[in-house]
């Protein structure tokens, strides 16, 4: 499968792609869902009885993505896409609601995340058949993970592009490079 192969093209760095520079943090955090939709997608062929079977290393690369992109990509609209936004946009686009109810989620979506990973590094071990509490477990993740997704791409990231400045995506290119740096991911000279 190789999750990584549709998304990180030219926007992200990735110790999967050619370690660039962050080009456009609004496409970096849209390549980041793009990604976390295969994800999806795979979780839900796991939780499928009648699913294709799914390799151990797509098994680590979706461990891998849960564990260390995921909880990035939550920093970079934590730290630097909602505040810009709160900064940046009018009245009439009632943002900060729509925040409010994404940083909610994403606690939500933390918790979440743990059960998953814990499901996953079983199935990875190949010591235990999934069974229907695991199958549920992945499925509700994927099926919460997609909402948020949906509302994130059709709400939050047009409007993002829209009302941030040059100046505030220049910002968040700098930082979401750094935390990649200290992450251990891409090359921080070229930023």
């Amino acid at each position: 499968m190789g999750i990584y192969t549709l998304a990180f093209l030219d926007s992200c760095l990735s110790r999967y792609a050619d370690k660039r520079r962050i080009r456009h943090p609004i496409d970096c955090i849209a390549d980041h869902h793009l990604v976390e939709r295969e994800v999806c997608a795979l979780l839900d062929r796991l939780a499928d009885p009648n699913g294709k079977a799914v390799s151990r290393a797509d098994l680590a690369e979706v461990i891998d993505f849960l564990t260390t992109e995921l909880p990035l990509h939550l920093t970079d609209e934590a730290e630097d896409l909602f505040p810009r936004m709160r900064a940046r946009c009018e009245p009439e686009d009632e943002i900060d609601r729509a925040i409010d109810r994404l940083q909610a989620e994403h606690a939500h979506a933390g918790k979440e995340t743990e059960g998953v990973l814990a499901v996953l590094r079983v199935l990875q071990s190949g010591t235990v058949e999934i069974d229907g509490e695991m199958r549920r477990a992945l499925s509700e993740f994927a099926a919460h993970a997609r909402r948020h997704l949906i509302f994130e791409n059709a709400i939050i990231l047009p409007i993002a592009r829209a009302r941030l400045t040059d100046q505030d995506l220049a910002d968040m290119r700098l930082a979401m490079t750094r935390r990649r740096e200290a992450a251990g991911i891409g090359d921080l000279r070229h930023a």
